[in-house]
């Protein structure tokens, strides 16, 4: 087995790190650069930064307070929100990211995921997918896009399979109905996609205790786990998650 990664996420709304629940009624958890800072000096083993209002306001992700961030983290960092094209990738590359996070754009426009692997490498490019389970089909997901607020038709696992092919080197993978919740990530989703492709999975949405996190390497089949609420709020540390995950024989960094 791989070693599992711990990864905290900053939501992002006007400089401030956000939670909700459902991708609503968002409450403040405080300044991006310091938790970012926390998070690396406690041995977080990546970190995700999401400009969650992007692209509903159709602008830019906040390229300032991406370089403010990465000059305080040192540990690999995932950018993404109002991404649109190669030009702003390379920017945020240039800026301190090491990857980049593409949803919205990426559902209008799939050659994008190509031309940015094709540039800078798949291991910069993480696909993610906000999915709803169908309330009409059982075992099936829609992508939803702009943050969330408007659903498709697309199917989770079909679009999770041809991401890969077109370069995706990752999949950062988020439950809207677990999100915030707590109550466990969605485990059917996660193994879901999991089993359909050969790169790696990030589970995200539902962490509430530390056996929640291991259900979703061992149920999920997730390479990694995404938190926010049970680490921003001090309920776990990240020494809590990894020395769990080791005692329950998960391999991690420590």
């Amino acid at each position: 087995m791989l070693t599992k990664r711990i990864i905290p996420c900053l939501d992002v709304k006007d400089n401030r790190v956000v939670k909700g629940v459902n991708f609503i009624n968002l409450r403040d958890a405080g300044d991006p650069v310091e938790l970012g800072k926390r998070y690396s000096d406690s041995g977080a083993d990546e970190l995700v930064f999401l400009d969650i209002t992007a692209t509903i306001r159709s602008r830019k992700t906040i390229v300032e307070l991406v370089e403010k961030v990465a000059e305080n983290v040192f540990i690999p960092f995932t950018v993404g929100g109002g991404i649109q094209n190669i030009e702003q990738i390379d920017l945020l590359l240039r800026s301190g990211a090491e990857k980049v996070s593409i949803n919205t754009a990426a559902v209008s426009n799939p050659n994008l995921l190509t031309d940015a692997a094709d540039k800078f490498g798949n291991q910069c490019v993480v696909l993610a997918i906000d999915a709803r389970r169908s309330k009409t089909q059982k075992g099936k997901w829609h992508v939803c896009v702009k943050a969330g607020t408007e659903p498709t038709d697309i199917d989770v696992v079909e679009w999770a399979v041809k991401a890969e092919k077109l370069g995706a080197g990752e999949i950062l993978l988020t439950s809207m109905d677990a999100d915030g919740t707590q109550a466990g990530y969605d485990n059917e989703l996660n193994r879901a996609v999991s089993s359909a492709v050969r790169i790696p999975v990030i589970a995200s949405g539902g962490a509430g205790n530390l056996d929640h996190l291991y259900d979703a390497i061992v149920d999920g089949g997730a390479e990694a786990v995404l938190m926010a609420s049970i680490t921003h709020f001090g309920n776990y540390t990240i020494n809590d998650m990894k020395q769990y995950l080791s005692q329950k024989g998960i391999p991690v960094n420590l």
